[in-house]
């Protein structure tokens, strides 16, 4: 049934203006005249509660006190759709349907409201329980609050109820707000990391693309010029012409060794040879390059990896040893890969300076945060660990899918799917 606004809290809702006395704002006590029954003050959000009907569940086996309680919302200004239930098959029929709030008698007909708040419990609802009984005893009411009721309170004294309603509410759909919130954050992050792996693939793709037009195009046609310059150095006779064509070779040389350096980076061709082959070849050439020394240690000679993973493991080390050259001071670092249980894991490590939490907050520091997305696209995670002067340590970690490695051993010894399409990396 509905209940009506009672006349004087009518008149200050429904008015032009809605005006409080101080002390409702506020919270303060109300000034009570003699025997005057005292209406608990209505907060800002009440009133937000007061424009609208709420349905309430009134799981209570007495007319009377389902009357009093009726009448006590309606002298606090609410408007509420209140549906009384007593028997308990009727009660858990109608938690199926939408509340705004439940409002419980403990002591009921073969039952307990307790009851009514463990059946509410096991629907995963979020819809607030007031427990309200003549006689509670405290530790039950604690355990209530415990249990999940929104709030309990005594029969001789409802004073509170309607407060307590609208508190009530309020948190509830301030949680239920929360939870969206909370599911949509999880959701944008998912689809942020659906993102962030489209785009390494559609780099890796690019990168491909572009190393092969470099070996084709620009590697072919600095090779014709080669041989072009060595047929012209054969077949002259002027000494500075050949002297132009030696500088010319030289150059050409020059450039050829450059577009083979620049297809390697963009897409590593020794990769075809396997993973561990890609890392003895990019650790030579680091310390070759650098001068720091550089070590590496493999667990097993032989392993089959999936599609895509050796890639990503090229990536990580060749990002963490780009950054060990610019950044660590390191004088020796040294690379470790494994694979035990089914899980990959490749370490890097060097003596250096250490990464600084200021360092890893750098709003433009994107190198680790794109090797935790790269790694992601394959499945896997990234650690990474440093204390100033005691070095850094970076770990990627790749559980290898169980069904990935049954197809693996079946095909370990062509490499190829049921279509003939490569599916490993023979390391």
């Amino acid at each position: 049934m509905f209940t009506p606004f009672s006349a004087p809290v009518d008149a200050e809702i429904r008015g032009e203006r809605a005006v409080l006395p101080l002390w409702a704002v506020l919270g303060a006590g109300a000034p009570q005249a003699a025997g005057a029954a005292y209406c608990a003050p209505m907060t800002i959000s009440g009133l937000e509660q007061a424009s609208r009907v709420l349905r309430v569940l009134h799981v209570e086996d007495s007319e009377l006190d389902h009357q009093l309680i009726a009448t006590q919302l309606a002298r606090a200004g609410l408007q509420v759709q209140m549906e009384r239930l007593d028997a308990l098959p009727a009660v858990l029929a109608a938690l199926e349907h939408p509340w705004d709030a439940i409002i419980s008698d403990y002591n009921l007909p073969g039952y307990s409201g307790l009851g009514v708040l463990e059946a509410l419990k096991a629907r995963g609802l979020t819809v607030p329980f007031i427990l309200v009984s003549g006689e509670i005893g405290e530790d039950t009411a604690v355990g209530a609050m415990r249990d999940g009721a929104s709030d309990y309170l005594l029969k001789n004294n409802l004073n509170r109820l309607a407060p307590a309603l609208l508190h009530a509410i309020d948190a509830a759909e301030n949680e239920r707000a929360r939870l969206a919130a909370d599911h949509e954050l999880v959701k944008s992050k998912q689809r942020l990391h659906e993102l962030a792996g489209h785009l390494q693939t559609s780099v890796e793709l690019e990168r491909a693309a572009i190393a092969r037009e470099i070996h084709d195009d620009v590697g072919g046609s600095l090779t014709a010029i080669k041989f072009d310059l060595a047929w012209i150095d054969r077949h002259a006779r002027d000494p500075e012409v050949r002297q132009r064509v030696s500088a010319a070779l030289e150059t050409v040389n020059g450039a050829i060794d450059a577009s083979q350096r620049i297809m390697h980076n963009l897409r590593p061709a020794i990769l075809e040879q396997g993973l561990v082959a890609a890392l003895q070849w990019m650790t030579a050439r680091f310390e070759r390059r650098t001068g720091i020394e550089a070590g590496l240690s493999v667990g097993e000679e032989r392993l089959a990896l999936p599609s895509g993973v050796p890639l990503v493991a090229y990536r990580t080390a060749q990002e963490a040893l780009t950054n060990v050259s610019k950044h660590a001071g390191a004088t020796r670092v040294d690379i470790e890969l494994s694979l035990a249980s089914g899980v990959l894991t490749l370490e890097i490590r060097d003596n250096g300076r250490g990464i600084g939490p200021d360092d890893l907050a750098k709003e433009r520091s994107f190198g680790i945060r794109g090797l935790h997305e790269r790694a992601a696209t394959v499945g896997g995670w990234v650690d990474l660990s440093s204390r100033p002067g005691g070095g850094t340590s970076l770990i990627l970690t790749v559980p290898l899918a169980q069904d990935a490695i049954d197809a693996l051993d079946d095909a370990t010894d062509f490499g190829r799917d049921e279509d003939g399409n490569s599916i490993w990396g023979r390391v």
